[in-house]
């Protein structure tokens, strides 16, 4: 019956079984039989495939082993045009980098400029024992000026005193220099587009190079020069600080005075920055040097050091507290339980205090 039904729905439709060939041809026993041999040989003609320029450089086998995700086949990308994710500088820093070969040194340009204190700019100490702009304090007088960038060189500064300047030869001076100018301070600079010198390559360059897709053994030797780099600064601040205490208790307050300068310098934590700030406070007040010695009390403060206690009875600050602008300065941060001002009012409107 089945046989039956099956040619009456195949006249139906207009066709037979025995008219569809099969795809592989068939032995008697119903097994595949093997192709023929003309049709397992390629055509003469040679297939054309379409190269794509921008992909010339990558050698292609059908031995070499692809990274996941990358096919190998650069036809297919001919009629898509790509947004390119860096500039061509950077990408220019990445193939030079990655090919072992030295970036060719910016030209950079000098400018000069003249601030009002407070100047508003925290520098550090570089490789080379200069010195360079860290950060820019918001609502400065650099800031204001819109002339500086981090990264940047001081050259040269005013002198502590007159006209003439004073080359930023070694860093614990210039900030000397900076802390005792009495008036304005003129700075001739060199302007570093805001590249860092502290830095073993720029966060751009990093960035740029894995957008790349070059990840490899450069990006590793980056972070592992930033990181030996972080960890050379710290050892450093330690040293500075414990030969700057020696110093101190031996009464060299200048050779003191310089090597805390250079824990500043050092990128310090937050809390080593404060001390720092606070040893240089004492440092200037023991050689008499007042304002210098107010504005490093206030940098202290302005990092976090809220030993007011301390402040307000330590010896070594004698001198800065005989200044009248100590006062003021103290009383900003660590507002005093009873208002002097409110009291006064007080005394003056019910004269009940001071009579006999």
């Amino acid at each position: 019956r089945e046989p039956a039904r099956a040619r009456a729905r195949e006249r139906e439709r207009g066709f037979s079984v025995s008219q569809i060939q099969p795809l592989f041809p068939t032995t008697m026993s119903g097994s595949i039989a093997p192709l023929p041999s003309s049709s397992t040989s390629l055509p003469s003609q040679q297939a054309v495939v379409r190269e794509n320029p921008a992909f010339r450089a990558v050698p292609f086998s059908s031995t070499a082993k692809l990274k996941p995700g990358f096919l190998g086949c650069t036809h297919c990308l001919q009629s898509i045009a790509f947004q390119p994710a860096v500039t061509q500088a950077s990408l220019r820093q990445v193939r030079a980098l990655s090919s072992g070969n030295s970036v060719p040194p910016r030209e950079y340009q000098g400018y000069e400029a003249e601030l009002e204190k407070p100047i508003g700019l925290r520098f550090y100490k570089g490789a080379d024992g200069a010195t360079y702009i860290d950060a820019i304090a918001s609502g400065g007088s650099a800031d204001k000026s819109k002339m500086f960038t981090p990264g940047d060189k001081v050259i040269a500064t005013s002198a502590v005193f007159g006209n003439e300047m004073w080359p930023a030869a070694e860093y614990g001076r210039t900030m000397y220099t900076i802390r005792q100018r009495i008036g304005t301070v003129a700075m001739k600079m060199e302007k570093r587009f805001g590249e860092r010198e502290d830095a073993a390559v720029s966060r751009d360059l990093v960035a740029a190079e894995r957008n790349a897709g070059i990840i490899g053994e450069a990006v590793r030797d980056i972070q592992i020069k930033n990181y030996l780099r972080k960890m050379e600064l710290k050892k450093q601040r330690e040293v500075d600080l414990d030969v700057g205490l020696k110093l101190y208790k031996a009464g060299k307050f200048q050779e003191a005075l310089e090597k805390f300068d250079c824990v500043l310098g050092a990128k310090p934590e937050r809390k080593e920055e404060a001390v720092a700030c606070y040893n240089v406070a004492c440092c200037h007040s023991k050689l008499n040097e007042v304002q210098a010695g107010l504005t490093a009390l206030e940098e202290a403060m302005e990092a976090g050091y809220e030993d007011y206690k301390t402040i307000r009875s330590d010896p070594d600050l004698a001198n800065l507290r005989a200044s009248p602008s100590f006062k003021p300065l103290i009383d900003n941060y660590d507002e005093p339980f009873i208002n002097e001002n409110a009291l006064n009012a007080l005394k003056s409107v019910f004269g009940i205090f001071g009579k006999k």
